[in-house]
């Protein structure tokens, strides 16, 4: 064992909080097995050891209408283009009731920044939702929000409490990279770190929970990785409003800033994500799930996670517009993340968004085949 490993160890085992260039070390760090010891430790500390949770989800794009431009993005359509779509009330309803008959509860909703759709559409929405099923509606953007409070004239903290009255259970906290010059790289037109910080502090001050992301892999350097998972960390000491912690890898195909990304760039490799994923329950001392990214790594790359500090397998995701349109797409039933998790030595632990355990679902929803959902097809073009 090196120096630096030693100490790091000494570290973590004393339960001092590791610094950024403690981070940077481990980030660098080709020690596989090394991380696998002490990330597992750590998670065996802070989660139950015998668990592994994971959640019955449906992803439910209302639209793709945007006219950001995010270059990373292959799922956005441009206002006015002959694709773009707005799913109508009774076709959103229509998804959410097969989730609940197949034994689910969460519906991740997500869309494009649309110039039609202002606070009250949100609002109607979110209202129809709730009255017509039992979901959890773990819904938008920072992204989102943001521009819903701009073109309804709202600020930031009216514009959430209005969508929290209106059934907003817990938000999503896609975040790219809160690092400024790789935001300006990938997504120019997007909110600065700063705001991303202030709403996220806002909705946890509103008592809004959410998860925070980390997209890595495009433009970013190591220590632009670590950076945000300091931000991150910093913002949670004040709040303590984040539920979980997921890094998932840039996928280029299809998008804008794969051709500018040039011949010498490289992917992120599954060596990158476990690395990453270990690092992550390190250093994010006080988060205490970090979820496993199985549709940008696959289910086998997933399953080893869980031997890297991951404790939670995610969402089942019945319905993936976005990472699909990449060409990176995976589907699995239940009884397949059920049988991953056990083969790992672990009890799989069906959970609800705020990460509380729920009854073990029923049999006809296990062996549901996520593929034989009836997805509708959009019916309003905007």
């Amino acid at each position: 064992m090196s120096g630096f490993q030693s100490d790091i160890e000494r570290k973590v085992l004393a339960g001092e909080r590791l610094t950024g260039e403690d981070a940077v070390a481990l980030l660098k760090s080709h020690d596989l097995n090394f991380l696998a010891a002490l990330a597992d430790w750590k998670r065996k500390q802070v989660t139950d050891p015998a668990r592994v949770t994971y959640n019955i989800g449906r992803n439910i794009n209302y639209t793709n209408v945007c006219w950001v431009r995010c270059k990373f993005c292959a799922f956005y359509r441009k206002p006015g283009d002959d694709e773009g779509y707005v799913l109508p009330v009774e076709t959103v309803l229509e998804k959410c009731g097969e989730l609940v008959r197949a034994g689910g509860r969460e519906v991740l909703l997500q869309g494009g920044l649309h110039p039609k759709l202002k606070i009250e559409w949100y609002e109607d929405l979110l209202r129809a939702m709730k009255a017509a099923w039992p979901v959890d509606i773990h819904g938008f953007s920072s992204t989102e929000i943001n521009y819903i409070a701009h073109i309804s004239r709202l600020s930031l903290e009216e514009t959430l409490r209005r969508l929290r009255d209106a059934g907003l259970d817990s938000i999503p906290g896609a975040a790219e990279m809160i690092v400024d010059s790789v935001r300006d790289a990938i997504a120019p037109f997007k909110e600065k770190s700063e705001r991303w910080t202030e709403l996220m502090r806002t909705a946890h001050r509103l008592g809004i929970p959410t998860t925070a992301t980390m997209m890595y892999g495009s433009v970013d350097t190591i220590e632009d990785r670590v950076e945000h998972m300091l931000r991150v960390r910093a913002l949670q000491d004040e709040t303590g409003g984040f539920k979980a912690f997921i890094p998932w890898s840039f996928a280029p195909e299809g998008t804008e800033l794969q051709a500018e990304l040039g011949p010498g760039w490289k992917p992120a490799t599954s060596f990158d994500y476990l690395r990453i994923a270990a690092v992550a329950r390190l250093v994010l001392d006080n988060i205490p799930h970090i979820q496993a990214s199985w549709v940008t790594q696959g289910p086998r790359i997933a399953q080893i996670a869980l031997k890297f500090g991951v404790d939670d397998f995610g969402s089942t995701m019945m319905e993936e517009n976005v990472v699909s349109s990449t060409g990176v797409s995976f589907l699995m039933p239940i009884a397949e993340i059920q049988r991953i998790i056990r083969d790992a030595g672990y009890v799989p632990q069906l959970r609800d968004t705020q990460y509380r355990p729920l009854p073990d679902p029923p049999d006809e929803a296990v062996l549901l085949d996520p593929q034989l959902l009836k997805i509708q097809p959009p019916v309003e073009r905007a």
